[in-house]
């Protein structure tokens, strides 16, 4: 895992950095959604049952949503 920069610390309020552009914003949020998909892939490598348990309780409560 590569180093992480100064600029993965979020500010100490909790408001943006004004000198984080656009295209840094969506690069660290597609960092985060790809680990967040690798953590859930391991999830389901180590725990199959209850990977398989909660897509089951996923595709019910897809079926019986209503638009």
């Amino acid at each position: 895992m590569p180093e992480q920069d100064d600029r993965d610390v979020p500010s100490p309020r909790g408001t943006p950095d004004p000198a984080e552009t656009e295209a840094e914003r969506r690069r660290r949020r597609a960092r985060f959604l790809r680990e967040l998909a690798e953590a859930r892939a391991l999830r389901e490598r180590v725990q199959p049952r209850r990977a398989k348990a909660a897509r089951l309780r996923h595709a019910m409560r897809m079926r019986t949503f209503r638009w």
